[in-house]
């Protein structure tokens, strides 16, 4: 069997997008080997493919970098490897070195526009590196997809490249609910999952809070921002109307989301990365059943318009959000349950990851 190694920077606890398309590949009957890395309090997972997460001496900025990307070049040189993918610009440098040393495919899964995110936004030097690598590489590349088609259409249009868009889709599941771990008193659940990094609407959403009343704003994930919004919420004296559970493995998250009355995506036009953004989180309340509110930004704009499952907030404020909430959780309740249920049938992985499949037959 040939073997496929798989490389990002994250712990793959939590990366769904990189977990179905190894699982894809195990169906294709290939070898997959999934490289990572390991934090202090890194979960054990369970997959049907081979795993090897690195424990890195730094955890953060140039040096993580230096170092991750350095041992992982070392790795891909002495193990056996037919194809290569590389997931996001972090992890491109060593499986290009590498394809090229070894004369072995490499296919290129870009998540995000990397060099467009908010972290990099008043940090100009580390930006023209990232880009420098971007120009140098991303050009070169034969065989590349990516989550949007505002982004494959970037890409394309700036180094003359052929980006496809595999987007990030939930697998086809019936809703199975458990419980959250506290008692929600019955209240009216908006939730969101995802990075609690820059320029994700949470500040927007706790500042909504004082305007509702029988409602609870829950947070599940980790990031930069994390301690900073919770300590807030305590300041603010919010601490029964924001819960934050942190980090969730997805069989976990699966099971909640559905418990949820409304999820949101509320990424701020900070850039072209969030401009172009279409999050995994907003096909994942949609498989859960639940009516969506995003930002007026274009690819949240059209699934929701397309498939009519949720609403678009236009005006970025406490009081318009509030309205659009009470609105949805009062007369317009139960209003998205068919297009619902229809978009949950069509928004899936097991209908995108035929381009995977057919990328592997065609690769160049």
């Amino acid at each position: 069997m040939k073997q496929i190694v798989v490389s990002v920077t994250n712990d793959l606890v939590t990366d769904q997008r990189v977990h179905r398309v190894c699982s894809t590949l195990i169906k294709e009957n290939y070898k997959v080997l999934l490289i990572g890395r390991r934090y202090a309090d890194t979960q054990a997972i369970d997959r049907n493919y081979s795993i090897h997460r690195m424990k890195l001496f730094f955890n953060e900025g140039f040096l993580f970098y230096a170092e991750f990307n350095f041992r992982l070049f070392i790795k891909l040189l002495f193990i056996k490897k037919d194809f290569l993918i590389s997931n996001d610009l972090d992890t491109l440098l060593p499986n290009y070195l590498i394809s090229k040393m070894f004369r072995k495919k490499l296919l290129y899964d870009s998540h995000e526009l990397f060099t467009e995110v908010p972290e990099l936004i008043n940090r100009p030097f580390i930006k023209k590196v990232w880009l420098f690598i971007e120009r140098s590489l991303v050009r070169n590349l034969s065989n590349c997809f990516t989550v949007s088609q505002s982004i494959a259409n970037h890409y394309n249009k700036r180094y003359d490249s052929k980006f496809k868009v595999l987007r990030n889709l939930p697998y086809k599941r019936e809703v199975d609910k458990s419980s959250f771990p506290f008692n929600t008193n019955n209240k009216n659940i908006i939730l969101y999952q995802g990075a609690i990094n820059m320029g994700r609407g949470l500040e927007l959403m706790i500042d909504t809070m004082d305007y509702l009343e029988n409602t609870l704003f829950i947070v599940i994930g980790d990031g930069d921002l994390f301690d900073k919004l919770k300590n807030n919420v305590v300041v603010r004296g919010l601490d029964q109307k924001v819960k934050f559970l942190g980090r969730i493995t997805p069989d976990i998250l699966s099971k909640l989301t559905p418990l949820a009355h409304i999820g949101i995506s509320l990424e701020e036009d900070l850039g072209l990365n969030y401009r172009y953004a279409l999050p995994n989180k907003l096909f994942d309340y949609i498989q859960a059943r639940i009516p969506v509110i995003v930002s007026d930004l274009p690819e949240m704009r059209k699934v929701v318009e397309e498939f009519a499952v949720g609403e678009v907030l236009r005006v970025r404020s406490p009081e318009v959000l509030s309205k659009l909430i009470i609105d949805m959780l009062g007369k317009r309740k139960g209003h998205w349950k068919p297009q619902l249920q229809t978009a949950s049938q069509t928004l899936i992985w097991e209908k995108e990851e035929i381009l995977i499949k057919k990328m592997f037959n065609n690769l160049t």
